[in-house]
């Protein structure tokens, strides 16, 4: 099918008729220690507000499966996808469009389905749907998906999505691994994204969720989440950072962790105490509860000072079997084991492409970011949500690669080469550390944050990396293997939405490899009558309107 034909008709959306799922939060009283949903690869995900108090403050938020986080998306290496996104959103206080974006799946040829709005996608109405379906060949471990529209995410549409391999290198290494293994950390806020982005500086959350529950200064005593372990066995703990803005610094009273993957990627196994975890980064650490039959403190302090512990804050509970359910009586380290991601390596020794020096690689891009009022830039300007998705500028055929909107923030990527990034903090971006995150592609890390030495031997790949602190040059390397646009950007959500990124407009001469795969209903969530004004729906970027046409049949109009 020719590129131009896919785009050449609307599909109205199907109908659903959609089971409710009740939410497992405290707020519609059930145990603090109840496992997550599950669904499968192939399953229908309806995105809807519902009212819920995780930490015993309730709001209204946006979620997927009315649950908080979402439904564990439970699939086994080499699945295929098909999840159809349904969007039920009714309450005005926040965004009424969405789109998902599965993070840390690369898409290979199946960019459209990547669900970023305004650049692999348009957002997706009310009542209306969308089905996703990708597959992930060769990629096992700890993902996530959330939302990829303004800064929803922040009022709650987030969950974990894990790909199991059956004949995983580490399984000797843990006894188990399930959904009860996997730990969730995020931020909650008391008040809905849309006011939460007037905020032009430092931005605190009400609350630590741990697995969905926590609690508030000056709140009630919330149940808090349950971990629950025998003695003797080991757990591999997938640990998933869904936070819109802070890092956290993971650690459990009285025990060591052992990192066996990051970020999808096995590790050579590397022991910590403690582990940073910055938003949209995730790890496989396996804890042997050798330790007497107890009640231990998990905790998450982040990125900010005199953080607290008192009355369960930023807390969790690891619970040996026969111990009494009651708040641990643990105390924090000693920390003899730091974290230091240089160290990390991958298991399989994945050769880092290109010549072995810095600025030594095919194609070289020094983004510099910096924060003017409020506003980020990366190379002197501020991303903006352009008019038209990026992916279909780039199927209409524009002419020159500074015809792609939004100018200034598209760079235009050869195929087949190797691309070298380097992320200066010069100290000039607020709000650090920032977590950069690359769609459709894991780098190879080849100068991490806290050194200035390069690890071109066996460095780990990961798809998030952290920008470190002023004086660090993180450096890292890819192949331009997976055509289409693919977003960089600070996972830090309210970053983004005042302009941290750019897009990686990568191999157009290859888009044929997949844009006949691309449904007509992927072309119809861009009608010009759809009601798509971001300025309603909380995202604070102006949108430049340039009207266009593609190949005259759908209309590639603003989308205010």
């Amino acid at each position: 099918m020719h590129p131009h034909t896919v785009v050449a008709g609307y599909l109205l959306a199907l109908s659903h008729v959609v089971s409710a799922i009740s939410s497992r939060s405290n707020y519609d009283g059930l145990p603090s220690s109840a496992p997550p949903l599950t669904i499968k690869p192939v399953s229908e995900l309806v995105i809807t507000n519902k009212v819920i108090a995780p930490d015993g403050f309730a709001r209204s938020a946006s979620l997927a499966g009315g649950i908080f986080p979402g439904p564990l998306i439970k699939a086994q290496k080499n699945d295929k996808f098909s999840i159809n996104v349904v969007n039920k959103l009714y309450d005005e206080d926040m965004p009424l469009l969405t789109s998902i974006h599965w993070h840390g799946l690369q898409q290979k040829k199946s960019n459209w389905a990547d669900g970023a709005s305004f650049i692999t996608q348009c957002p997706i109405p009310q009542n209306r749907s969308f089905l996703h379906e990708f597959s992930a060949p060769n990629q096992t471990g700890t993902f996530w998906y959330h939302s990829h529209f303004s800064t929803q995410y922040c009022d709650g549409l987030r969950g974990p999505l894990v790909i199991y391999d059956p004949e995983d290198p580490h399984q000797d290494l843990y006894d188990v691994d399930d959904e009860n293994t996997i730990i969730t950390l995020s931020d909650w806020y008391h008040d809905p994204s849309p006011k939460l982005n007037k905020i032009f500086g430092p931005m605190t959350s009400n609350s630590t969720l741990i697995n969905g529950l926590g609690r508030y200064q000056g709140g009630p005593k919330s149940p808090l989440s349950v971990i629950n372990v025998e003695q003797g066995k080991r757990y591999r703990f997938r640990i998933i950072g869904l936070s819109c803005d802070p890092s956290y610094n993971f650690t459990i009273d009285g025990h060591t962790m052992t990192i066996i993957e990051a970020d999808g990627i096995e590790t050579v196994p590397e022991t910590v105490d403690s582990l940073p975890v910055l938003a949209g980064q995730r790890y496989s650490v396996v804890v042997h509860a050798n330790q007497p039959v107890d009640n231990y403190w998990i905790r998450v302090p982040f990125n900010l000072l005199n953080q607290t512990f008192v009355g369960g804050l930023n807390s969790a509970i690891l619970r040996y079997s026969g111990a009494p359910d009651e708040d641990p009586m643990s105390t924090p380290g000693p920390y003899i084991f730091p974290f230091d991601e240089g160290k990390l390596a991958s298991l399989l020794n994945i050769p880092v492409p290109g010549f072995p020096e810095i600025g030594k690689a095919d194609v070289h891009i020094n983004l510099l970011a910096s924060t003017v009022n409020g506003v980020f830039k990366v190379n002197n300007v501020s991303y903006h949500n352009p008019p038209t998705p990026v992916l279909l500028q780039m199927l209409s055929g524009a002419r020159h690669p500074s015809d792609l909107l939004p100018s200034g923030s598209v760079y235009e990527l050869p195929p087949n080469k190797v691309v070298e990034i380097t992320l200066p903090n010069t100290g000039l971006a607020f709000g650090g550390p920032h977590p950069i995150h690359l769609h459709g592609h894991t780098f190879a890390v080849v100068r991490a944050s806290g050194t200035n030495t390069t690890n071109f031997v066996n460095p780990i790949w990961r798809d998030t990396v952290s920008m470190g602190s002023t004086g660090d040059n993180v450096t890292l390397r890819f192949v331009t293997d997976n055509s289409g646009p693919w977003f960089i950007h600070c996972h830090i959500d309210f970053h983004l939405n005042h302009g941290f990124a750019v897009v990686m407009a990568e191999a157009r001469a290859k888009l044929a490899d997949f844009s006949a795969s691309i449904p007509a209903s992927w072309a119809s969530l861009c009608s010009p009558s759809l009601p798509s004004s971001q300025a309603r729906l909380g995202s604070l970027n102006a949108i430049t309107s340039r009207p266009g046409s593609f190949n005259g049949s759908v209309n590639a109009t603003t989308l205010i």
